[in-house]
């Protein structure tokens, strides 16, 4: 029977096993986050009036 090693105290190597074992699938999801943009609250990097000579 193996000894209890806690899994702070464990190798990297096998903290990744423990992890990947844990870790399920998204099984064809996106997990991005979808956001619709508005036109009101963003930031718009564009000048306003691109045509006019301001001199």
């Amino acid at each position: 029977m193996d000894k209890f090693v806690p899994y702070d105290k464990m190798s990297k190597k096998e903290q990744k096993k423990i992890d990947s074992a844990k870790r399920g699938s998204w099984n064809g999801v996106d997990p991005a986050t979808k956001v619709v943009e508005s036109d009101k609250k963003r930031y718009k990097r564009k000048p306003k009036h691109k045509n006019e000579d301001w001199e």
